[in-house]
């Protein structure tokens, strides 16, 4: 409510008391509006974790890459998703006032494009076609750079809105799913869609906040974070079996 919308049911005297808020209540919804969302306190460590993690992970993955062509995307992947999860923790972590927020923030969505698209490199190099893997790397680069000038520009969009282009870039592969079954076998299969459904799954946890167990330790931004821990993982090792 604005000063003007206060001033205004202060001078119209003769509306009925239904019409104008209770002084009280009027305070409680301001005082409301004032007070900021609590912090979980584990709120960004799981991703801080994943940063020496996932930089170990990704040195491993590159120096045991058999061709020059999955090494690079080896590195792609492994890059992407380092800065994933060191963007997310320095943002997570610190506090940083308005304009270090409003970039941070671009920057942690602008990594989850990259990561998706990070993911899809090795396994578009691995598991798909020489002469169809180029499509695949076009739809899913060219996806990813216009996601993240989406969300760098208009970085208040709402939830609704962004969380489904996320989902929409991640399952772009899915057509691919009988190359990586025939060149990759059932079991990288199975851990790229189980990657996918639980970075779906976290996406969902984030765009309707619940569940929300733990508003003061770990609330639904720790739970969406796990989810995506899990499914780094899951691809992880669905790269690695394809790549060794």
């Amino acid at each position: 409510m604005s000063r003007d919308d206060v001033d205004g049911g202060n001078d119209a005297g003769g509306n009925d008391a239904g019409e104008n808020p209770h002084p009280v209540t009027d305070l409680v919804e301001r005082a409301a509006e004032l007070v900021e969302p609590i912090k979980p306190k584990l709120r960004g460590w799981l991703h801080a974790a994943m940063v020496p993690a996932s930089l170990s992970a990704g040195i491993v993955l590159i120096c045991l890459a058999g061709t020059p062509e999955a090494t690079l995307a080896c590195a792609v992947y492994a890059v992407t998703a380092w800065l994933l999860f060191g963007t997310s923790a320095v943002y997570h972590l610190g506090t940083w006032g308005p304009l270090g927020e409003a970039v941070l923030r671009r920057l942690d969505h602008a990594n989850i494009f990259l990561i998706i698209a990070g993911t899809c490199s090795p396994l578009a190099v691995l598991l798909v076609p020489s002469d169809q893997r180029a499509l695949l790397l076009w739809i899913v680069w060219a996806g990813a750079l216009a996601g993240i000038a989406f969300r760098v520009l208009w970085v208040s969009a709402p939830r609704w809105l962004y969380t489904p282009c996320y989902l929409a870039l991640g399952w772009a592969p899915v057509s691919y799913l009988p190359d990586f079954l025939h060149a990759g076998g059932a079991a990288v299969l199975a851990l790229v869609v189980a990657g996918g459904l639980l970075y779906s799954a976290g996406a969902v946890v984030y765009a309707v906040r619940r569940p929300d167990p733990s508003p003061r330790w770990f609330g639904f931004h720790e739970v969406f974070h796990t989810l995506t821990v899990a499914a780094f993982a899951a691809h992880y090792v669905a790269i690695s079996l394809a790549a060794y």
